[in-house]
């Protein structure tokens, strides 16, 4: 996230993977390392940003559409639905 004197930016992942500055924040939140993205409620991305050691990793996205095409998968935890859908594709 980046402040600026007349308001907030936030830089999001896009589609390309590339960050971008947005005046809105992501709606979902994602790991770069483990490639993955879930809500920004997550329990399991909670407790690790608690622990400490997810933060410098942390990206976020306008939508799941932008995370999928950057070449992220659902977290399994907060979005069991989209992943085991992301599961089925893997499979096949």
């Amino acid at each position: 996230m980046t402040l600026s004197r007349r308001g907030m930016t936030y830089t999001l992942v896009g589609a390309d993977g590339r960050p971008y500055s947005s005046p809105v924040p992501g709606t979902l939140g994602g790991h770069r390392g483990a490639r993955l993205y879930g809500r920004l409620d997550c329990s399991s991305a909670l407790r690790a940003i608690a622990r400490g050691g997810y933060i410098r990793h942390r990206v976020f996205f306008a939508d799941a559409g932008d995370a999928v095409a950057a070449g992220y998968r659902p977290c399994s935890r907060c979005l069991p639905e989209a992943y085991q859908a992301w599961k089925g594709r893997e499979t096949a």
